[in-house]
């Protein structure tokens, strides 16, 4: 089974690799692997967001 998405965690890890990021003292190597992290994070802050809306637009579905 897939665990819960927790939308809260990644957006404070994508919080925490901005900072990476802009810090000067960051090597390039370990930006790329931030950058791909930020992806992944990413992709799943859309699709929780996704079926977020899905639900929400179901939900006033039924109200009508």
């Amino acid at each position: 089974m897939k665990p819960e998405f927790d939308y809260a965690a990644a957006l404070a890890e994508l919080e925490q690799i901005a900072l990476k990021v802009e810090d000067p003292e960051t090597r390039l190597d370990d930006i790329d692997k931030l950058v791909s992290r930020s992806r992944e994070l990413l992709k799943g802050c859309r699709e929780y967001l996704q079926g977020v809306k899905d639900k929400i637009d179901s939900l006033e579905k039924e109200d009508k």
